[in-house]
């Protein structure tokens, strides 16, 4: 009773002071008077986001993301204009071999005074085009298999989940080492070396995001409707993936255009006079130390391109999952 006596107390004085600093106005420039019109008190002022405005917005808070998607779009740039620009990239001019940075060559030239800053241009469109084309065809083998795989299961699981296994079981380099030896190293034959297992990894991906979407509600209400494997798969289900594959695709692409430039750097990738980032790593590292401008040229603009694909594998990740987003 006590205790019940207090509280009623301290709800009259409470009441009492609230009462005294209505009337003297106290509140006012505190708080705001609810309108007496509900729907007005009810409305959002905030517009809703959707999931692609709200990945658009969180990817634009990422500094480095955005820093990193600017330059990779320089870059794609670059390959495509650069080499219209600058054609000629074997034209040589013994004369002026291994000459510094001037006004005329702003990378120096090359041990066969070839133009560096040209061959740069058209290595950068050999590298990036391998690197996309190759992790493009993998991306399609990838989702297609693991796709089919995670969504029929029984006994078309197990057997592709053994062919991707026996795949596997080959150590990729050693694959990618004997078909060069044995065919010509050109950008066609690097695409067939990067492709003949690089689909394995997204295929498990796909495989473990379909079996976990197969048994939601709407992938029923769609099989229960008519809706045939193939309908539900591509429509239903695959789309609901896009965001690991999207990320594992970015994450994936310096992986191939490292792999050219390591086959290249050891005379196996494409050959000279073609340019790549690898075979003027390979020509660079030759005349180092005494032509340092041959080496840092390509390996800084390789070192660049490789950590703004992380990085914007990095902050999509962050946008495109939920749960990470702040």
């Amino acid at each position: 009773m006590g205790m019940k006596a207090s509280a009623n107390e301290y709800a009259n004085e409470y009441a009492n002071e609230y009462a005294k600093a209505s009337a003297n106005g106290g509140f006012a420039k505190d708080f705001t008077r609810i309108p007496k019109d509900i729907k007005s008190s009810q409305k959002i002022n905030r517009a809703s986001l959707t999931y692609s405005q709200g990945v658009i917005r969180t990817l634009r808070q990422n500094s480095f993301a955005m820093a990193s998607l600017a330059f990779i779009a320089f870059m794609v740039l670059v390959a495509i204009a650069g080499p219209m620009l600058l054609p000629d990239y074997q034209k040589q001019d013994l004369l002026h071999a291994l000459e510094a940075q001037s006004g005329e060559h702003w990378f120096g030239t090359d041990i066969l005074g070839r133009d560096v800053l040209t061959r740069l241009v058209r290595g950068t469109r050999i590298s990036l085009t391998i690197g996309f084309v190759a992790e493009t065809i993998n991306l399609a083998v990838g989702v297609i298999i693991g796709g089919i795989s995670g969504y029929m299961g029984g006994k078309v699981d197990m057997f592709l989940m053994r062919v991707i296994d026996v795949v596997v079981s080959i150590p990729q380099m050693i694959i990618i080492i004997l078909l060069l030896t044995v065919l010509k190293g050109s950008v066609g034959t690097l695409l067939i070396a990067l492709c003949i297992t690089g689909w394995t990894g997204l295929a498990r991906l796909v495989r473990g995001q379909i079996l976990s979407l197969r048994e939601n509600e709407y992938a029923m209400a769609a099989q229960v409707l008519g809706a045939s494997k193939w309908r539900i798969l591509k429509t239903h289900l695959i789309p609901n993936c896009v965001g690991p594959i999207l990320v594992n695709y970015t994450m994936s692409v310096p992986g191939a255009i490292g792999a050219e430039a390591y086959l290249s750097y050891l005379g196996l990738g494409i050959s000279i006079p073609e340019a790549s980032w690898g075979n003027l790593l390979q020509m660079g590292a030759n005349q180092f130390p005494g032509s340092l401008w041959l080496f840092f040229a390509p390996a800084a603009v390789f070192a660049l391109s490789m950590l703004a694909f992380n990085l914007l594998g990095d902050g999509l990740r962050d946008a495109l999952d939920p749960q990470m987003r702040r």
